[in-house]
């Protein structure tokens, strides 16, 4: 059956490889969004039933679930999916009842069940499935939000893999997050590891490999296995299976806290918004959320203004909340688009909403690769004093005079130096303006302020965490630090990456890259694109695409080149560079810094699901 939302393409085998340093890299450090294959071998739910099965093993056996099931109560869940899930007298359903996930998760399932299985069901009936399932069946907030960065199709380094033999299990056809994004009885997680087996033979060989390590007792420090001479090696799969098992049970504390604390999600109203959108700095607005006739369904509107340019943008939608907390919505403004990575592109929302329903926090993406978008933090304006974003980004020890704008909402009218509160090393000087949405204030910062991020008050309003405090810009990151590019523009679309440059101060031990560095925020800088020495004399740079100087490369033409040796696609890996403009190191020389970017083929079928925020 046809998802009008969904595009499905023929697949092509080929693609561009990584270098043997970077290759498993990028498999297995990177959610890369649909872009790799974050669903070919993907943890999803309901696998090819056997009429009758109840959770046994693989294989057919008639062996029943040892574990308590999740009954399903929906009736349209039971009549869609009773037909091949058999129900007992608990009112479980088999498989179903022994899984819980995200809407994602669901939405794949379902697909899943209709190529597989031949599941007759309508879009509208999907979403009605996916709707229940996600809140009945779903994850509570705590677990939802480690791996928020899946759905938000976020490019990201999994740094939470706590074992290479975990890596090279779960994490080389996908996501880490993906079967983390997932609970399920003992059962059902060896049913799964079945599952793979049948369908996708490099599951197979992954699973049966040597492991050479485990998961420790402290995160970050595996222990390595030794394997007795004639002793049986413990396998990859073995230790996924163990570990799988441990961190994602079906039943948790956490799940069995939100089944009794769940409510409507009660969000309509007026939301302080700050958001920054890479490349085009930061933002500031409002989104007010409005009721409909169904308790979690809102319809929004939204207006956001530039911090670096005054620009402002408006734009309107709708948003759904599953499991009372975690929204998936859209939004557009009334114009067309007027180039790919514009502002005035329509967005879809991933937002992770806390239990009280103060704060909010997830990512309003675009692209045909969902490679652009928005950070964004919500902060409820709800009467009383509130507190939404500061500016600047950051501000350097020593300096005097600086203006700090606080946006906020209800802030005191008439506020005097006294009622401001920056933390130690900054010193009020003087209130400069004050409305009830903005405060300006003069700000002196000592010479020994310790570098940190500082708390920001206006009486008894508070925003954590909110302006950092540095003594200079100790070293540069690309952001993100490894990338993934599409070719296109002869038959399918491009693929874009988006980079900035971002300072840091070493923090108050002086060291790099350790937890008290002070992210100052974006850094100017130019850009330039290094061969990455993977093949010799393979002139990837001449060939894959061109950064422009406010960091957006863009990919080359897809399709065989006939000017480049052995008539080869125009796919490569290159170091994209940033070379701060002001920011010098010990010796004076500009401070630089790079990431890694593979520039590769489109992707022939689109691994997502548009369905779920509407």
């Amino acid at each position: 059956m046809a998802y009008p939302d969904t595009e499905s393409r023929p697949h092509d085998a080929q693609d561009a490889a990584a270098s043997p340093s970077w290759r498993a890299a990028l498999a297995t450090r990177l959610s890369l969004r649909p872009l790799l294959l974050a669903g070919l071998c993907t943890a999803t739910a309901v696998v090819a039933q056997a009429g009758g099965m109840t959770g046994g093993v693989a294989g057919g056996a008639d062996k029943p679930e040892s574990e308590e099931g999740i009954p399903v109560t929906d009736s349209l869940t039971k009549e869609k999916c009773g037909a091949c899930h058999t129900a007992d007298a608990k009112g479980n359903l088999s498989r179903i009842s022994w899984l819980r996930t995200t809407p994602e998760g669901w939405a794949q399932a379902i697909k899943r069940m209709v190529k597989l299985n031949g599941l007759q069901i309508t879009p509208e009936e999907s979403r009605q499935v996916v709707r229940y399932l996600s809140s009945s069946h779903g994850l509570a907030p705590e677990e939802a939000r480690p791996v928020m960065y899946l759905v938000e199709h976020r490019i990201q380094d999994e740094t939470n893999i706590p074992s290479e033999s975990l890596r090279g299990a779960c994490a080389t056809c996908h996501a880490f997050a993906q079967p983390l994004s997932w609970r399920r009885s003992g059962s059902e997680w060896k049913l799964l590891q079945d599952f793979h087996v049948a369908l996708y033979s490099q599951a197979d060989v992954q699973y049966r490999r040597p492991a050479t390590d485990e998961p420790g007792a402290v995160f970050g420090q595996p222990t390595p296995i030794v394997t007795k001479p004639g002793a049986t090696p413990v396998t990859q799969g073995q230790i996924a299976l163990d570990y799988t098992r441990k961190v994602a049970p079906l039943h948790t504390p956490e799940w069995t806290q939100w089944k009794s604390r769940m409510q409507d999600p009660r969000l309509a109203g007026k939301w302080l918004v700050s958001a920054s959108a890479p490349g085009k700095g930061r933002f500031i607005g409002t989104m007010t959320i409005g009721a409909t006739a169904d308790s979690d369904e809102f319809k929004t509107g939204i207006a956001l203004r530039s911090l670096t340019d005054g620009s402002t943008l408006s734009r309107t939608g709708n948003g759904i909340v599953y499991a009372g907390y975690s929204w998936r919505g859209r939004s557009a403004p009334s114009a067309q688009p007027s180039a790919p990575d514009a502002l005035d592109n329509p967005t879809r929302e991933t937002m992770w909403f806390s239990p009280d329903r103060k704060n909010a926090e997830g990512r309003w993406f675009w692209g045909e690769y969902q490679e652009f978008g928005f950070d964004v933090k919500l902060v409820r304006a709800d009467g009383s004093p509130t507190i939404g974003a500061v500016w600047p980004n950051a501000i350097k020890a020593g300096t005097r005079g600086v203006d700090v704008h606080i946006f906020g909402d209800s802030l005191p009218a008439a506020p005097t130096a006294k009622d401001i509160d920056l933390g130690a090393g900054l010193a009020v000087t003087r209130v400069v303006t004050a409305s009830p949405t903005e405060i300006v204030v003069s700000v002196d910062a000592a010479p020994g302020a310790v570098a940190g991020v500082h708390d920001v008050s206006v009486g008894s309003a508070v925003l954590a965490s909110a302006l950092p405090v540095y003594r200079k810009v100790d070293y540069l990151k690309v952001t993100p630090d490894t990338n993934l590019s599409r070719l296109g523009g002869a038959h399918f679309a491009k693929g874009y990456a988006q980079f900035d440059a971002v300072g840091f101060d070493n923090g108050p031990d002086g060291k790099p890259n350790t937890a008290d560095d002070v992210n100052i925020g974006p850094v100017a800088a130019d850009w330039s694109i290094q061969e990455f020495q993977s093949v010799w004399y393979d002139d990837d740079k001449a060939y894959v695409g061109s950064i422009s100087q406010k960091a957006l490369f863009t990919p080359n033409v897809d399709g065989p080149n006939p000017q480049r040796s052995g008539n080869r696609n125009n796919y490569g890996e290159v170091w994209v560079v940033a070379t701060a403009k002001a920011e010098k190191d010990a010796q004076g020389k500009p401070l630089t810094a790079k990431s890694y970017l593979v520039v590769t083929v489109p992707a022939y079928k689109r691994w997502d699901q548009p369905e779920v925020s509407q």
